[in-house]
């Protein structure tokens, strides 16, 4: 086992494998100053006042005072550089096509009517225009469960869309549009079959007609719950409705596709210094070999990607698809800088106790779950993809708000790679969790599915774990394993992004 971990050849620190105590020579000439935690850095060479620190081969930041060789190097250490320039960066000079071989090309999924990306599950979703009606479709959707779901069993789940919109808003205010579209994406979400229900309450600003097309907005589809006389009434206007689509679902079965019928989603959260050395390389690997055999994934998290920003643009096919990534970062940055902040404002103190000194240094390692495939579309938050391979997917990185962005552009489970530990999950879509480290797992060994720590300790290779993770990717896919966070029911309320006022 490894003590510590050196990245690039550029690099003037590196990070402990485990809590590493003064005086411990860590390297053979190198003693150490202080106490070091798990995952944090320490000096390998002498750092002037304003030298640089860099990691990953970038600068990190500049020392706010003098570092000494074998001192702890901490997020109170550094000034944080200014982001890079979004103007005129080079693409398509880091165009990787050789990446590598899948061990399958096909999954067991759910072909949908609209031809979109294939479903990984099939479930009945039951969406709403406003938050008022949650109480009682909870009710009802608990009952569903209950009394109806049993005689279906070729059908998953029932699940409610509740979010915190709908009324209360400024409708018609420009950025509505993310919020509104985030919503009508999810009313189409391949694991739901191409089966529309809707419950209204019937006053509220996000009317049906602005949630789906006129020819849906039909009494099949839609409940308004004030045209119902009383409770009772609107139970069984919603169970009745449910009950329908429910045998229309139950006929679906999988059926063997292409990878070019998935759509995964790459997410993480509660990351710490190990998750750029571990977990996010291991889930880039796979994402690598989903590309490689035709598949479609997709990465996000602005703030997490601004400072890495350039990287990812010399993957950019076309200069089209850099403005578009150009144009995004410059909306979030000014986004940012109107709520009196930057991305700087991102790092949790649990992001900061895993190691991560700042943003910088965790946008290094988010990056690294892209793997290395071209970038072939950049879409603005909760956009539907219109091209196959690696995308890139404006959204806050928000564990709460990214999801539903994800779930809204059609993704059909996500990986989500974690250093500290999240019970974070999707109703609508299954959520593989990996961790960074070994100690995570033992913590929470049935909630983490897949630990890639074995490579910080050197016992793994990043491909390795990520071809164990691209397996399970395709048993999840095709229903043949559920993640922890699936069997337990793990999931959050939908933080729709709204950048829009609230009136």
């Amino acid at each position: 086992m490894r003590d510590y971990v050196k990245l690039t050849e550029h690099d003037n620190v590196a990070v402990v494998t485990h809590d590493t105590n003064k005086g411990t020579e860590i390297m053979p000439g190198l003693v150490l100053l202080d106490d070091i935690p798990q995952a944090h850095k320490f000096a390998l060479a002498d750092i002037p006042k304003e030298g640089e620190i860099i990691r990953y081969g970038v600068v990190l930041g500049y020392a706010l005072d003098e570092i000494k060789r074998g001192s702890w190097i901490n997020e109170h250490m550094l000034r944080l550089p200014v982001s890079p320039s979004l103007d005129n960066m080079p693409w398509g000079v880091n165009i990787n096509k050789n990446l590598p071989e899948a061990p399958a090309k096909t999954f067991m999924g759910y072909k949908n009517p609209d031809n979109f990306y294939a479903g990984t599950r099939n479930i009945l979703g039951i969406n709403t225009t406003v938050q008022c009606v949650q109480g009682v479709l909870n009710v009802a959707v608990e009952r569903i469960k209950r009394e109806i779901l049993p005689k279906y069993p070729n059908v998953d789940d029932v699940v409610a869309i509740n979010h915190a919109y709908g009324c209360g808003v400024a409708i018609n205010a420009p950025y509505a549009k993310f919020p509104i579209r985030a919503l009508q994406n999810i009313a189409r979400h391949p694991n739901f079959g191409g089966q529309l229900m809707v419950v209204s309450l019937g006053c509220e600003k996000l009317t049906v007609d602005k949630l789906i097309a006129p020819e849906l907005n039909t009494p099949e589809n839609v409940i308004v719950l004030q045209d119902c006389k009383g409770f009772d009434a609107m139970m069984n206007a919603i169970m009745t409705m449910a009950e329908r689509k429910l045998q229309i679902l139950d006929k679906r079965r999988r059926e063997e596709l292409p990878l070019s019928d998935l759509l995964v989603g790459m997410q993480c959260g509660g990351s710490d210094a190990f998750s750029g050395v571990s977990a996010n390389p291991s889930a880039g690997y796979a994402a690598d070999m989903l590309v490689q055999a035709g598949a479609t994934v997709m990465f996000s998290e602005v703030t997490e990607v601004r400072d890495g920003v350039h990287f990812i643009a010399e993957r950019c096919v076309s200069p089209e698809v850099r403005d578009k990534l150009a144009d995004e970062m410059r909306w979030y940055d000014n986004y940012l800088a109107a709520g009196e902040v930057d991305r700087s404002a991102n790092p949790t103190p649990g992001n900061k106790k895993g190691g991560l000194s700042n943003i910088i240094e965790k946008a290094m390692g988010s990056i690294a779950k892209s793997g290395t495939s071209p970038i072939v579309e950049v879409l603005s938050p909760a956009e539907r993809p219109t091209k196959h391979g690696m995308i890139y997917a404006a959204t806050p990185a928000s564990d709460m708000v990214c999801g539903p962005c994800q779930l809204a552009s059609g993704i059909g489970l996500q990986v989500f790679m974690t250093g500290r530990g999240t019970p974070y999950g999707l109703a609508a879509a299954p959520v593989i969790k990996v961790c960074s480290r070994n100690e995570m797992k033992e913590q929470w060994p049935d909630v983490i599915d897949i630990s890639a720590g074995e490579v910080v300790t050197g016992e793994k290779t990043i491909q390795e774990v990520g071809t164990e993770l691209f397996n399970f990717i395709l048993d999840v896919a095709s229903g043949r394993k559920k993640p922890y966070t699936e069997q337990y029911g793990l999931n959050n309320f939908l933080c729709i992004f709204n950048p829009a006022p609230i009136t």
